[in-house]
């Protein structure tokens, strides 16, 4: 009886499945090529119009970069007098100004000003700005001939190879790569005065990720052409940067305001061609999409198979779904799920040894090794987030309008200068990067030469307040200048010096930070004061505090700030990084750190 009625279920689902599913498949193969064609290119169209204001919106951007330099008062005049009129102020603004457009966007390669008054030059290539250069034959470039001939303020130069502007920065051969220029002139709004020319010099990453969501790598075509044909971008890599003499962009150039599309067969290609003109700053581009026939029709004919093979699986499906599915598949799947309950109650244990060889088996063998990975990461991961959230909540706590202060610190500064306290400015310029260092929340690695740039800052201020009383030396090797580290490992210790070390009745204090490499890439860095130390029973009772795991609520004391350093220092370092203290009640205090000179890959910053 069971075998009979399964067999008039096969015959049963035969019938209404593959007659109605078969004749359907037939007519719409033949009835929608058409209309698929149409709706194909309409859709096409339409990503493109959203591609073009994309890429018009981006360009216009970064033509109106140099508009920032207008509202900055210091630059204008430097702009309008030259920068010899006062050299060091000048210089100093024309960097300040460089650093900052260089940071408007990550994809900015390289900065170039020129500054008609004197006929000085000065370049931002990857945060480094040159000295004053000197440019006499500025208009023997054709963009800016064409700029201070013409009416436009902006001139695009097609990707071309990345160059040194009037020999001024030190390009590797290996960095070069392709790039867009864009010239702007500068000139006294609203006199209309010419005062220098500035250069931008972006990558394609932008572009390339615009115009990537615009097309089907390996199946489709894609250009975007300026009006001489110039390829602006390419899904052919090696076509950036030439000239499209293909016969059909001539069409394209040719073809009436009101098409978008046109059919193009010959021997390179077989296609569709969807195209849309659109107004790059101050000039016309062209964005074009080749679609080839095979993949026109490629959805119909894949849609016909797929559901011929869809019908013919979904009827032996049905016949063995019943007796197969529901051992086979659904018992591991019980046995993960139950695992995984235990998890999200916190059980990060697995009470099985294997579901098998087949992909079951695979997934509870990567179930149990990620169960492990998450016992890994909340040890070291979790206790690292929450020791920065404990450091990010007492910062907010102190934390007093930092903008408000940055501004005030300004104010006071450049009033310091109009009365030619040098002094005073140059200690609140310190106080400003402490600040502004300490409370930065974004990152956690910085590079070693930021964090001795703090201490120095720091000890500038000290300095300030006990004169000739107070000495210091640091001593950096060149080797650890690429170097990062955790954020704020060495001001701490420094710190510490002051409040336990130094006392009253020292004639001189003095302190030494050195950083060594040694060998097998471990870094040295040594601390040392002059000032009060610590017999030997104080310093075995430190050193224990250092290495007990203490709860959050129990970490009091004077050893707080070196027991969260050396507790960071074993997250960050998986443990390798070692931390020393030598002292006596006569010869000062002494920290020594050593760790690893490369981070691990999970922390290391991108």
């Amino acid at each position: 009886m069971g075998w009979s009625i399964r067999k008039k279920l096969i015959i049963f689902l035969m019938i209404v499945t593959v007659l109605p599913f078969g004749s359907a498949i037939a007519i719409t193969y033949y009835h929608t090529k058409e209309s698929l064609k149409d709706r194909f290119v309409s859709t096409n169209h339409d990503v493109i119009e959203s591609g073009k204001q994309d890429i018009t919106t981006y360009l216009t951007d970064i033509s109106r970069i140099t508009s920032a330099m207008y509202t900055y008062s210091p630059l204008m005049n430097a702009l309008k007098d030259g920068v010899s009129s006062d050299l060091e102020k000048n210089e100093q603004e024309v960097k300040r100004i460089l650093l900052y457009l260089y940071g408007a966007r990550p994809e900015i390669e390289q900065l170039y000003l020129y500054i008609h008054e004197g006929k000085d030059s000065y370049t931002n290539y990857h945060w480094h700005v040159s000295g004053r250069g000197r440019n006499e034959d500025i208009f023997s470039n054709p963009y800016y001939f064409q700029l201070i001939t013409g009416r436009n303020y902006t001139a695009i130069e097609p990707p071309h190879d990345i160059y040194s502007y009037n020999n001024l920065s030190s390009i590797p051969q290996s960095e070069k790569k392709k790039v867009i220029s864009f010239h702007n002139i500068i000139k006294n709004v609203p006199a209309e005065d010419f005062l220098g020319f500035l250069s931008i010099d972006i990558n394609l990453s932008q572009l390339s990720a615009i115009a990537d969501r615009l097309y089907t790598k390996e199946a489709e075509d894609f250009y975007i052409m300026n009006e001489n044909g110039v390829i602006m971008y390419s899904s052919e890599e090696k076509l950036i940067g030439t000239e499209n003499t293909q016969t059909w962009f001539q069409h394209v150039k040719k073809a009436p305001l009101s098409s978008h599309s046109l059919e193009w067969k010959d021997k390179q290609f077989s296609g569709v061609i969807v195209y849309e003109r659109f107004s790059a700053p101050f000039q016309e581009w062209y964005i074009v999409k080749r679609i080839p026939y095979n993949l026109l029709y490629q959805s119909a004919r894949e849609t016909a198979f797929i559901n011929i093979l869809i019908g013919l699986v979904t009827l032996v499906i049905v016949v063995l779904a019943t007796m197969f599915i529901s051992f086979k598949f659904t018992s591991p799947i019980k046995v993960l799920i139950a695992n995984m309950k235990k998890v999200e109650k916190g059980e990060f244990q697995a009470d099985f040894d294997s579901l098998g060889n087949d992909e079951f088996g695979m997934l509870g063998r990567h179930f149990k090794l990620m169960i492990a990975t998450i016992n890994d990461l909340i040890q070291r991961e979790y206790k690292l987030e929450l020791e920065n959230k404990r450091s990010q909540l007492r910062v907010l706590h102190s934390q007093i309008n930092p903008h408000f202060l940055y501004n005030a610190l300004q104010s006071i500064g450049t009033l310091a200068l109009k009365h030619k306290a040098v002094q005073v400015y140059s200690l609140l310029t310190s106080l400003s990067k402490i600040m502004r260092y300490s409370l930065n929340m974004k990152d956690d690695i910085v590079p070693f030469t930021q964090e001795v740039q703090h201490v120095k800052d720091y000890l500038a201020l000290q300095k300030q307040r006990f004169g000739e009383q107070l000495q210091y030396e640091l001593h950096i090797q060149p080797e650890l200048e690429d170097m990062f580290v955790p954020k704020m490992i060495l001001q701490p210790i420094v710190e510490n010096c002051f409040k336990h070390g130094f006392d009253q009745q020292l004639e001189t204090a003095f302190i030494r930070l050195e950083a060594q490499l040694q060998e097998h890439e471990i870094v040295r860095i040594k601390i040392t004061d002059n000032g009060k130390g610590m017999n030997s029973e104080q310093v075995t009772r430190l050193e224990r505090e250092l290495l007990e795991q203490l709860p959050a609520d129990a970490k009091q004391g004077e050893s707080i700030g070196l027991k969260n350093i050396y507790d960071r220092l074993q997250i960050y370092y998986s443990h390798e990084a070692k931390m020393r203290i030598t002292s006596d009640e006569t010869n000062g205090f002494t920290v020594t750190i050593e760790l690893p000179k490369f981070l691990n890959k999970e922390v290391q910053p991108s």
